[in-house]
């Protein structure tokens, strides 16, 4: 099972949303079964997916001491693909999801508050060791601004090819829990998404292959917490 994880100290960078779309993507891009876990308190993805009335991607309820855990568990279970979202702010739940993903995503706007406050969150992922994808969120469409803050971010680290572009439908289709895939699939908001998830699963891929054939440690069987909830309304542990 591959561990995706978004992440940025940044409130308002767009992980929620992106975090529900690519998992939706993967889902129907036949990636899954694809489970999604929210460690941020506000709990709002676990609130979107609980408007969802399709019954996939599942939701598995986790706390950061069970993290761990709880993915072997669901690795068990059949799992290919677990997305999570983080709280924003930099915090040990940050540390502990870093440290068991395989791609970290940092969603950025383009605007100089957010591409400062991405350097904590960088700086992080670069301690730990794993790679890290941005993704310039919430762009204008031509607007200067947008590309500059390409430019600056790719100084740090590899940039997403494709921007995200504001665009009302993003929050209209959060509201009853379903993506701009579903609500409007011909249009350009779901494209940008297809187009990232296409290649964040490349970088998936190429990671994996990467450490697939390292030789494992041999260490302590771990202990394995209270299975982690998951099917329609039911994500209490």
């Amino acid at each position: 099972m591959r561990v995706l994880a978004f992440a940025s100290q940044k409130g308002g960078s767009g992980k929620t949303t992106l975090s529900g779309h690519i998992a939706v993507e993967a889902e129907r891009c036949g990636a899954g079964p694809v489970v999604m876990m929210d460690i941020d308190p506000q709990g709002s993805l676990a609130d979107w997916w609980n408007e969802r009335e399709a019954p996939m991607p599942a939701f598995a309820q986790t706390s950061v001491s069970r993290l761990a855990a709880d993915l072997e568990d669901l690795r068990s279970r059949g799992f290919k693909l677990a997305v999570i979202d983080t709280p924003p702010a930099i915090t040990m739940a940050i540390q502990s999801v870093v440290s068991v993903a395989d791609l970290v995503v940092i969603p950025t706007r383009p605007s100089p508050h957010d591409l400062r406050a991405a350097g904590a969150t960088v700086d992080l992922v670069e301690r730990s060791g794993k790679p890290l994808v941005f993704v310039v969120n919430a762009a204008t469409p031509r607007a200067k601004i947008s590309f500059d803050a390409a430019v600056a971010l790719s100084q740090h680290g590899t940039v997403a090819p494709i921007m995200i572009h504001q665009r009302t439908d993003f929050a209209s289709s959060m509201i009853d829990g379903r993506t701009v895939m579903e609500s409007d699939p011909n249009g350009k908001s779901a494209r940008e998404i297809e187009v990232l998830w296409g290649y964040l699963s490349d970088r998936l891929d190429k990671n994996f292959r990467r450490t697939v054939f390292q030789p494992r440690q041999s260490a302590p069987a771990p202990v394995v917490s209270p299975k982690a909830g998951f099917g329609r309304k039911a994500i209490s542990a």
